[in-house]
């Protein structure tokens, strides 16, 4: 039955349709999260080795969802949907080889490239779909369809939980949970009528979809593409790497340029892709490494419980956006703004948690903060620049997934990398020579930031010791201390993020408040520069 509001008779199962496709990314992106432990027992892992692993789990979305966001208005969202569930299927095998530490990272690595591609090309489906489907309400429906990630999360958890800490089946099995939402997804998109975007109906040209985006926006995506392909060839030719990295990325800018004639883009569609990139740092980036974090402070199942509270909150308020709009009256703007304020203040007080219940305080606040950024922000772009059909939520998406893969989650990992290491040098040199990595971590490729972390099978023995010696606990001390201080460091990204919404809020009382355009009044040059 379809809703009052949408433009389609199938709304309904194409929206929950979306739903359950996304759920399925979120059950194995919680599941991944919780077993990195076990990889790191298992195959010696650095806490950068793991950051880059789960980064991939980011990285892989951003060619699927660019991909199909580019294609999706010309060949139609079933063939998508048929491809990402190949992908979904794919992936599994080739997680499922890993077997020793010499093939390990490369068969989780691109394992999750693949998985994450899939779950990319969903939501050039899902996304610019749903935007489609409920013109009038797209911020309440975009965030009603991403209420499936923290639901996946939930699922995903608490799979774990009952298989990993209680029934202690091999990580294998645990990840391979998601193959069942795939299978849902893959029935209710089955034989269904799709409709066009706005742009599509009216015979918009790919180029003039992406004029927008222009120099300034593809700027920002193929910058995040020069670092991906820069740390692809990192393994075959590491002397060259970050040049053929930038090559590739300038080559990409350059055929953008050339494909647009030039066009500069919009401006403020070049800060709301900055701003996404700090989104996906910040939101998923910390999704990927809070529950190892908090079950290093506390106890893995105190971890746990954590994770469920705030992708509990998340998933509850997702539905709640419409009213915030109608009853408090804010705009998408407002409401990320407040948002940010909010993340930033969760993110400092975890920083300084001693007892489980300022934890719940702590990531409670900064959960509410999460809760919007991401579907509120592609319903801006949805609401600014309708023109572009897919070609723009799809890029700001694979921005936001790619900065998740590149510098969230990585980043992250190497915080706690450095964090730690520093502080067990401080407090014990000789037991820091014992305990440190044989690999150092870098941020970035950068040279400068070059730091040691802790051995992770070794780390893993401490803190498993029954009797730990006064070096044991020195070393779990110190892992601790760089938890803290990384999520001190990741508070930061946020409070960027209030100062840029609050730029944008004054932008837009400049033109009379904000509201939705429609193409006619994106021809007429509302909404500029664009050249």
């Amino acid at each position: 039955m379809s809703k009052p509001d949408a433009i389609a008779p199938n709304a309904s199962r194409l929206l929950w349709a979306g739903f359950t496709a996304i759920l399925a990314a979120g059950v194995g992106f919680a599941i991944r999260g919780g077993i990195f432990d076990n990889w790191s027992r298992e195959y010696g892992f650095t806490g950068a080795q793991l950051g880059a692993i789960g980064g991939a789990g980011f990285s892989g979305f951003c060619f699927g969802i660019i991909i199909g966001g580019v294609i999706v208005d010309k060949i139609g969202y079933g063939k998508l949907v048929f491809v990402a569930l190949l992908c979904h299927i794919l992936s599994a095998f080739v997680t499922f080889g890993a077997s020793s530490p010499e093939n390990a990272y490369n068969f989780l690595f691109w394992g999750m490239f693949i998985f994450a591609f899939a779950n990319g090309t969903l939501e050039a489906v899902a996304n610019p779909l749903v935007a489609t489907l409920f013109p009038k309400q797209k911020t309440h429906y975009l965030n009603v369809l991403h209420a499936a990630w923290p639901a996946g999360m939930i699922l995903g958890v608490a799979a774990g939980w009952l298989l990993d800490d209680k029934m202690e089946i091999a990580w294998k099995y645990q990840l391979a949970l998601y193959l069942i939402p795939t299978a849902v997804y893959g029935l209710m998109f089955l034989g269904q009528k799709y409709p066009k975007s706005e742009a599509a109906k009216k015979g918009a040209s790919f180029v003039q979809m992406f004029k927008s985006v222009g120099i300034l926006g593809a700027l920002v995506a193929c910058y995040l593409l020069a670092l991906f392909f820069g740390d692809i060839f990192k393994g075959v030719a590491p002397e060259n790497a970050n040049l053929i990295g930038y090559g590739i990325g300038g080559a990409l800018l350059i055929a953008v340029a050339v494909m647009t004639k030039f066009s500069i883009g919009s401006f403020l569609l070049f800060v709301l892709f900055i701003t996404h990139a700090l989104i996906g740092a910040v939101e998923l980036g910390t999704d990927g490494w809070i529950q190892n974090i908090t079950g290093n402070l506390f106890t893995s199942e105190q971890g746990k419980y954590l994770f469920l509270w705030t992708s509990a909150i998340m998933f509850g308020l997702r539905f709640s956006a419409h009213w915030l709009e109608t009853k408090l009256k804010l705009s998408p703007i407002g409401l990320l703004f407040v948002c940010s304020i909010l993340a930033f203040i969760g993110l400092s007080m975890a920083s300084n948690m001693e007892s489980f219940a300022m934890a719940l305080v702590a990531l409670g606040i900064y959960a509410v903060g999460k809760t919007f950024f991401w579907p509120t922000m592609l319903a801006i772009v949805g609401d600014r620049f309708p023109h572009t059909g897919a070609v723009a939520m799809s890029i700001m998406g694979g921005i936001g997934m790619l900065s998740a893969g590149l510098i969230g989650g990585p980043g992250l990992g190497y915080a706690k990398d450095r964090f730690s290491g520093e502080e067990l040098k401080k407090a014990d040199a000789a037991v820091y020579a014992e305990y440190k990595a044989e690999e150092p971590s870098t941020f970035l490729n950068i040279p400068a930031t070059t730091a040691f972390g802790l051995n992770g099978i070794k780390l893993a023995e401490a803190k498993d010791a029954e009797e730990p010696t006064a070096a044991q606990q020195s070393v779990v001390q110190a892992d601790q201390s760089g938890d803290r201080r990384t999520l001190k460091a990741d508070s930061y990204i946020p409070a960027a993020m209030a100062v840029i919404y609050l730029l944008m809020f004054l932008y837009f009382r400049t033109l009379g408040g904000y509201k939705p355009l429609s193409i006619e009044e994106m021809a007429g040059g509302v909404e500029g520069p664009v050249a």
